[in-house]
């Protein structure tokens, strides 16, 4: 009995490595999209990704025939909405630093962006996910593709006074 579950656990193992190796690049991808950080400094995007892998391990054995990527992913978008808005309130006023192509959105449209764009979950999918009807995720994504786009105009940072030479 005992080598049945060393087996069944090793083999649990194998399957999830073998699945981490094909999908970590990518989830890492869209994590560092999510929290808008630099490709090589994204320590919060690789916390999510650690996370979301963790929970998706602790369910592998149920996962019976449901794709084990999306249910990573959809483990990073909770994880990225609930700290988000833990941390930064309902309307995300926390700003990434400046580098990023997505620092001008909010959490909820980086969330919305990257599952509608770069993941490409339907509208009806992300709304599920979300808890928001589909109309306000078409809008939400309008308007941060539009953001994108045409970015706001940056105001000219101040200048200094001209130092006078005393007379």
């Amino acid at each position: 009995m005992r080598e049945r579950h060393a087996s069944h656990g090793a083999r649990r193992a194998r399957e999830f490595q073998a699945f981490v190796a094909g999908a970590a690049g990518r989830l890492l991808h869209a994590a560092t999209l999510l929290t808008a950080e630099a490709p090589d400094d994204n320590p919060r995007a690789r916390r999510l990704l650690t996370l979301a892998l963790a929970q998706t391990y602790a369910s592998w054995d149920r996962l019976r025939g449901e794709d084990p990527y999306a249910r990573a992913r959809h483990h990073l978008a909770t994880r990225f909405a609930r700290e988000a808005w833990h941390q930064y309130g309902a309307l995300g006023r926390h700003r990434p630093a400046p580098g990023s192509p997505l620092v001008n959105l909010s959490p909820q449209e980086r969330l919305i962006l990257v599952l509608r764009m770069y993941e490409g979950v339907a509208e009806e999918q992300t709304a599920a996910l979300l808890g928001l009807p589909v109309e306000r995720v078409r809008a939400i994504c309008a308007r941060a593709t539009a953001t994108l786009l045409h970015p706001p105009a940056r105001t000219a940072p101040a200048m200094p006074a001209p130092e006078v030479a005393p007379s």
